[in-house]
């Protein structure tokens, strides 16, 4: 029987966590979280962020786009029709 995989990283940290991951302290991370700021939710009385949440906000405050660039193909032009 095959064993599970084990996650080497958490989708979902703690403040202590998420304040270590962002390199900011745990004070400002709860400040951010109670106004809003970050992406997070509580579980119980404690305060939770969503480990991709966190980079796709990053990527929003940076100007990083999270998603490759769409190229546009011009449309075709149809063949001219034979005259009548």
């Amino acid at each position: 029987m095959a064993a599970l995989a084990q996650v080497t990283t958490r989708e979902v940290l703690d403040i202590r966590q998420a304040s270590e991951y962002l390199g900011i302290s745990g004070d400002t991370l709860y400040r951010y979280a109670s106004e809003g700021f970050i992406p997070a939710f509580k579980l119980g009385n404690r305060w939770r962020f969503k480990k991709n949440l966190l980079d796709a906000w990053m990527d929003e405050k940076s100007g990083v786009k999270s998603t490759a660039p769409v190229t546009v193909q011009p449309k075709q032009k149809k063949p001219a029709g034979r005259a009548r």
